[in-house]
């Protein structure tokens, strides 16, 4: 069914049941209230007497009215009206409103209806009324939104529907807005539901005009000959017109699905200086620039920008709206306006930050790399206005002076190294130029800024690195030198040692001093660590069990307040270290981070490995792309300040008290993890603890299987350690020719002492040329070489070739304070030797020389 036009004659509204409204009058009240008043006059003059009985009847008749009001009240015969019911105005207003009304009951029966709803719905009377889903039966376009509208109208609850009549005859339709809510929030008025037709076909004619016009601007923008876009205040392009995204290749599909940001289409830093503009609240600011555009294919086209940006009134920016001026044009049409292009190309994309200033150091112009700069140093959304807010407060007055200079017009002003303005710790170099002065110019100098944080960080690092190696090689040359000292005095504690019983009263003494030679030792050996120089026994290692197998030992270490908790990774790669030097970096660790906990903590071991590309992707300084097995090890204790945090690995470099460390401990770590092969990194804050991570080289047992092939039996080397491990001989006398070679007097006549106590024949050399004098003269009639490697004239590997020259059976043990490494690469390939490290005791002297001599 179809609603009728508005031009319908208007009908009576029309009410359904409900109360009659009855109209009062004045005159009748008046006409009662005088009768009242007749009688009452009427009654004085008769007499008392005898108006008693007419008194008595009238307030008897009086009674029996109103006693019958009261019933008639209370059974609803007679109601009192309120007077906003009666008002002609309040009944009115929805009588004669344009828009139709029906209110319908629980039932859905018409309860009351409006002459516009009669008017609307095509109603001839009131006998014709019918409720809203009556109306449109039949209507497929209508019946879904009634029907959602009735569902509301039996919820209680409000909505709203709009919905397209066809017209009759191929007539234009209309739109009508139909709406439903109940009547009031009681539950009587509730059950009541109140119903609203307007027709909207005008309004909606009106939205289709405007709609349209705006379809035609945004037609005519788009296919303007000039690019516009608007940027929204998070950088996203909320809006670019079709002649930019051509000239950039873009799809506008693709663009109005979103995640194109200023970024992507500005080359280089030109999008910080979109984003430089000071703010002022309230102000609307237009701004030029000259930068190039990237196109989607990663050419560029160089461009002006009219840049308009309004600021709201607490100075937040809203949409940019960017005119865009293509200035890709030939160069032999118009040369000038090329030039002019190469030349902000230059500026612009200059990787030195440029920047104008007036006296007073106020940035009058500046290319975007500096916009860039200011923006990461300000932190706010505009670029600073004022050059000097980009420098620390300590180091303004250098800039300010250069500043004075240029404006007094010196020429070749020095540069300026200052530290910069920041959360960061970041270095600039200031090249300052004066302007040549023009009174429309308010430009006093050129600065041109390059930063060098990067060069400085890398200048400190190599010059740690000189410094840790000429620490290191002080270091070894004084273990070398400590060594020697260390053989003599051991050597000749145990003469003193076989010389005296334990009864004496000088053998504690003896012991005494042996005791504090081994302590001696163990310090040079950590010095020898540090300086990557001591003798390592490496062999293949699980982690997982050498860490299991330390727990118990670090459980006593760190003490019942530190909780230690230890976590495996799954299927460990195998290592190749020396197990002993291996469990003194991490007790070395552990130890250091019970001392930063001294009220307790938590000590944290993990294990990982870490894959070749995830090795890549971590970016350590100084560690190339490899597989490594982690070793981390944080402590949640005072942490370490980060003015210390570059020294920790220094020699001697404590912050623990007086006497209560050596300053080798972190050293001694270092250098054995470096000798290893692998990487040690710290991460701290003060407060929050400490972490260490250590990357140890993988092991792999094919590469090992085809070095021990390529090397046959030939460089098999005898290991001391081992031989010390191994259950002691209890015989340790022999004979043979020994030729002993020593530079050290003192030394080497301890050891021929020693040998010659064990019973073998010992010829003393000074240095290698004496050794091969000694060694001709016996025809090379010697049984062993014990030898020093580093020796005055002639060292060890030197005097080997000449004596395996003469006699390639000769075997020979060398003795030497450096590790065996040190001089090993200068050695023949395929060369067989036994190497004892200094200090050793005359135990382990003649234990080594009766293995060396033993036949094979």
């Amino acid at each position: 069914m179809t609603v009728e036009s508005n031009d319908h004659p208007a009908t009576e509204p029309f009410v359904a049941h409900g109360p009659v409204r009855r109209g009062g009058s004045i005159l009748l009240v008046l006409l009662i209230a005088a009768g009242i008043v007749a009688v009452a006059v009427w009654l004085m003059t008769i007499g008392r007497s005898q108006a008693q009985p007419y008194i008595l009847g009238l307030l008897a008749l009086l009674a029996t009215f109103g006693l019958f009001n009261l019933f008639a009240f209370a059974a609803g015969i007679i109601r009192f009206s309120d007077r906003a019911t009666d008002d002609p105005v309040t009944g009115r207003i929805a009588d004669q409103a344009q828009e139709g009304l029906v209110v319908t009951d629980a039932r859905g029966h018409v309860v009351y209806s409006n002459a516009a709803y009669l008017a609307l719905t095509g109603a001839a009377g009131p006998q014709d009324v019918r409720p809203v889903e009556r109306v449109f039966i039949g209507n497929p376009d209508v019946s879904e939104a009634v029907f959602r509208l009735l569902k509301a109208a039996r919820e209680g609850k409000r909505q709203q529907e709009e919905v397209r009549i066809a017209g009759r005859d191929g007539s234009q339709g209309r739109w009508l807005r139909l709406r439903v809510r109940p009547l009031g929030q009681g539950k009587r008025d509730a059950k009541y539901a109140v119903w609203s037709i307007a027709d909207i076909t005008r309004d909606r004619e009106r939205q289709e005009d405007v709609f349209q016009e705006l379809r035609h601007a945004i037609e005519y923008l788009d296919h303007a000959p000039c690019g516009f876009f608007s940027v929204n205040p998070a950088g996203e392009v909320a809006y670019i017109n079709a002649t930019l995204a051509n000239w950039l290749d873009y799809d506008l599909a693709e663009i109005g699905s979103g995640g194109l940001k200023l970024a992507d289409i500005v080359s280089g830093d030109g999008a910080a200086l979109l984003t430089s503009i000071v703010p002022v609240p309230g102000e609307v600011k237009t701004e030029v620039f000259d930068i190039d555009l990237r196109m989607r294919g990663g050419k560029t086209v160089p461009v002006r920008l009219y840049h308009k940006l309004a600021f709201g009134a607490d100075g937040a920016a809203g949409a940019s709206r960017t005119l865009v001026i293509s200035r890709a044009r030939d160069e032999h049409s118009d040369p000038e306006r090329a030039a002019e292009v190469r030349f902000m190309r230059f500026f612009d994309h200059t990787p030195m930050a440029i920047a104008t200033v007036d006296r007073g150091g106020n940035v009058v112009g500046a290319n975007a790399r500096y916009a860039k700069l200011a923006q990461s140093l300000s932190g706010e959304g505009g670029a600073a206005k004022s050059i000097f807010r980009a420098v620390n407060p300590r180091d303004r007055g250098l800039l300010i002076a250069a500043i004075n200079q240029a404006a007094e017009g010196q020429g070749d002003i020095a540069p300026v190294e200052v530290m910069l303005d920041g959360a960061k710790e970041r270095f600039a170099q200031f090249f300052v130029t004066t302007v040549e002065k023009d009174e429309r110019d308010a430009e006093t100098a050129i600065v041109y800024m390059l930063e060098t944080t990067e060069r400085r960080a890398l200048e400190n690092q190599i010059n740690q690195s000189q410094k840790m190696e000429m620490v290191g090689q002080l270091a070894g040359g004084i273990a070398h030198d400590f060594n020697n000292v260390l053989s003599a005095i051991m050597m000749a504690n145990d003469f003193l040692l076989n010389a005296h019983k334990p009864t004496d009263p000088s053998f504690q003494d003896i012991m005494q001093i042996k005791q504090n030679a081994t302590r001696a030792a163990t310090l040079v050996r950590q010095l020898l660590a540090f300086s990557r120089r001591q003798t390592l026994r490496p062999q293949v290692l699980d982690l997982g069990d050498a860490l299991s197998d330390l727990t118990m030992l670090l459980r006593r270490l760190i003490g019942e307040k530190v909780k230690l908790d230890l976590v495996h990774g799954r299927d460990l790669w195998p290592i190749k270290v020396d197990v002993s030097q291996f469990e003194q970096v991490i007790v070395n660790l552990a130890v250091n981070a019970r001392d930063a906990m001294p009220d307790g903590g938590k000590l944290s071991i993990r294990t990982a490995n870490v894959s070749t590309e995830e090795a890549a992707q971590l970016a350590n300084k100084g560690m190339p792309a490899a597989d490594y097995v982690k070793i981390e090890i944080s402590d949640t204790g005072t942490g370490i300040p980060a003015d210390i945090i570059d020294k920790i690995f220094e020699p001697f470099f404590s912050t623990k008290e007086v006497g209560k460390g050596t300053g080798l401990g972190l050293s001694t770590v270092y250098g054995i993890v470096k000798q290893t092969g692998g990487f040690i990194y710290v991460d701290s804050r003060p407060g929050e603890g400490t972490t260490f991570r250590i990357y140890l080289p993988r092991h792999r047992v094919e590469q090992e299987a085809v070095s021990e092939a390529h090397a046959g039996n030939g460089t098999a080397k005898d290991s001391v350690v081992a031989a010390e491990a191994a259950k002691p001989k209890p015989d340790l006398t022999g004979q043979g020719t020994i030729l002993l070679v020593e530079d050290e007097d003192g030394l080497r006549a301890l050891n021929a002492r020693g040998l010659r106590s064990r019973g073998y024949s010992v010829i003393e050399a000074a240095n290698g040329v004496e050794a091969m004098e000694a060694f001709d003269e016996k025809n090379g009639a010697v049984d062993l070489v014990v030898s020093d490697v580093v020796m005055p004239e002639m060292d060890g590997p030197t005097l080997l070739k000449e004596m395996r020259g003469r006699n390639p059976e000769l075997k020979i043990i060398f003795v030497s304070g450096y590790a065996e490494d040190a001089f090993e690469k200068s050695l023949p390939e395929n060369q067989q030797f036994a190497f004892l490290p200094k200090p050793f005791t005359l135990t382990q002297l003649v234990a080594a020389v009766k293995e060396t001599m033993a036949p094979q």
